[in-house]
C-alpha cells in the first residue's frame, strides 16, 4: 500500500489557499504546514472559551478539558503517560529548563558529552554548565560526511560521564543515529541520555518507553501543529530533576519543568495532530484498531517509504553532480535517513541558490540552521552554510522532480 498524497494534501488548507497553493514547500524542517483539524481546534478555543482554564464556570471547564485532551493525546501518541510530558513554548526552552533541572546532580569534574552535529538547542544549554566546573566532551562529526562514529563515543565516555546529549537525527545530515548503541555505552557508566528528536519526529513515531533514552524532546510546529515543544522524561529520570516552576507547583508533573506555564490555546490545539493521524489511518486502513500510538505507527510506515522515495530522487541527482558536496548518506531508506537533504554547491553561494529557486516558487532554506558547529567542523563558511531541502509526507515525487529540473538549470548557469 502506498501513501495517498492526494488525500493527505486535501487535509491541509495551505494546498488550496491562494498565495500558498502554487508554491512547492521544502523547508518543513523549519516548520511544517498544519492540517484543518489543528486549525479548527485553535480557532474554537480562541472564539468559544479563551478564558483561564480549570475554574468552576462552564467555559473555563471546557478550556481545561480541551487542554487535558491534548496532554493525553500527545502522551498516547508517544506511548507515554500524561504526567511524563511537559509542553512548553519550544524545544530550545525545554532543553534550557531541563539543564537547570539537572544541574544539582553535577559536581566539578563531572563530564557531559555533547555533539557538534546537533542544533544548538541541545548543545548550548549543556555547555553553559561548564561555569560550574563541569567538563564538556565533544563527540565530533567526520569531516568528510558529517556523520557520527559510535566508536568515537565509546572512547569519550568515562566513569565521570553524567550526561550524554545527542540528536536522533541531525537537522542537516539527516541520518538516524544509532540510539540503541548510544544508550548501551551510556548505561555502562550510569549516564543519563538526552535525545533531541526535533528533526526525527516529523518522520517517525517513537515509542519512548522502548527508545531507551531518559529524556526525549521535539517540536510540534515541525510535526504539523502549533509552535510548542514536547519534553518527555522517564519516571526515574524525572525524579532526578529539580522543579523550575513556582515552588507550589513542585508536585504538578505537567508544569514543574515549565516556568512559563502552559500556553492554553496552543496546547488545546495539539490533539488536532493526533486527530489528523487518525484520519490518515481510517483512510488507508479503514478502521480504528489500536490506540493512537499503534495507529500512527502504521501510518508512518507508509510515510517512511514515501519519504525515502522522495529523498532518493534528489539524492540520485546530487550524487551525479561533481560540484556538489552532500552531507550524510547518499541514499535514503526507512529508519536510516530522513528526507532532509543538505548540500553545498562549490560554484554558487547557498543563499543565491535558495533565492533563484524561490523565483520559481520553490521554497528551500539556506544557512547553518542553528547547527553552526557542524558547518564549521566541515570547513564551510557558516555565513554561507548549505542549501537544505526538507521534505515530509505531503510532498510529492512531481514536486521533487520539478526541484531537480530547476536546480539543474540554476547550477549549469553558474
Amino acid at each position: 500500500m502506498d501513501l495517498d498524497t492526494d488525500f493527505v494534501r486535501s487535509q491541509f488548507p495551505a494546498f488550496q489557499a491562494e498565495g500558498t497553493r502554487d508554491w512547492i514547500f521544502f523547508e518543513n524542517a523549519g516548520g511544517s504546514y498544519v492540517p484543518q483539524t489543528v486549525i479548527d481546534r485553535l480557532n474554537r478555543f480562541f472564539v468559544e472559551h479563551k478564558v483561564q482554564p480549570y475554574a468552576a464556570y462552564a467555559l473555563s471547564q471546557t478550556a481545561g478539558e480541551e487542554m487535558d485532551e491534548s496532554y493525553a493525546a500527545i502522551a498516547e501518541l508517544l506511548n507515554a503517560e500524561p504526567d511524563e510530558i511537559t509542553i512548553g513554548p519550544s524545544t530550545t526552552l525545554n532543553f534550557y529548563v531541563l539543564a537547570q533541572g539537572l544541574r544539582s546532580l553535577l559536581r566539578p569534574g563531572d563530564e557531559i558529552v555533547v555533539t557538534n552535529q546537533d542544533h544548538e538547542a541541545n548543545v548550548g544549554c549543556w555547555r553553559r554548565l561548564s561555569e560550574y566546573g563541569v567538563m564538556m566532551k565533544e563527540w565530533r562529526v567526520g569531516k568528510a560526511d558529517a556523520e557520527l562514529d559510535i566508536g568515537d563515543l565509546d572512547e569519550l565516555v568515562t566513569d565521570k560521564t553524567k550526561l550524554v546529549c545527542f540528536t536522533l537525527c541531525s537537522n542537516l545530515v539527516g541520518t538516524h543515529n544509532d540510539v540503541v548503541q548510544v544508550c548501551e555505552i551510556a548505561r555502562k557508566v550510569g549516564a543519563i541520555v538526552i535525545a533531541d528528536g526535533v528533526s526525527y519526529a516529523p518522520h517517525t513515531i517513537p515509542d519512548v518507553k522502548a527508545l531507551g533514552v531518559d529524556f526525549y524532546a521535539y517540536s510540534t510546529y515541525k510535526t504539523f501543529g502549533p509552535h510548542q515543544g514536547v519534553l518527555w522524561g522517564s519516571p526515574d529520570a524525572l525524579k532526578k530533576t529539580e522543579g523550575q516552576s513556582h515552588w507550589f507547583n513542585e508536585e504538578k508533573a505537567q508544569v514543574r519543568l515549565n516556568p512559563t506555564g502552559p500556553q492554553h490555546a496552543q496546547v488545546a490545539a495539539l490533539a488536532g495532530i493526533t486527530e489528523y493521524f487518525d484520519a490518515l489511518h481510517r483512510h488507508h486502513f479503514g478502521h480504528d484498531k489500536g490506540n493512537r500510538h499503534t495507529r500512527a505507527k502504521a501510518v508512518f510506515e507508509l510515510v517512511a517509504r514515501h519519504e525515502s522515495r522522495l529523498a532518493n530522487i534528489l539524492l540520485d541527482y546530487l550524487n551525479d553532480s561533481p560540484d556538489i558536496r552532500l552531507l550524510g548518506q547518499d541514499q535514503a531508506a526507512p529508519g536510516q535517513r530522513a528526507a532532509t537533504v543538505a548540500f553545498h554547491a562549490r560554484a554558487m553561494p547557498s543563499a543565491v541558490i535558495a533565492k533563484r529557486l524561490a523565483d520559481h516558487r520553490i521554497g528551500v532554506g539556506a544557512g547553518d540552521f542553528y547547527a553552526r558547529r557542524c558547518v564549521e567542523a566541515l570547513g564551510m563558511d557558516p555565513d554561507d552554510g548549505v542549501v537544505r531541502v526538507s521534505m515530509v509526507h505531503y510532498n510529492t515525487p512531481e514536486e521533487v522532480e520539478r526541484l531537480v529540473t530547476v536546480l539543474d538549470d540554476i547550477l549549469k548557469a553558474a
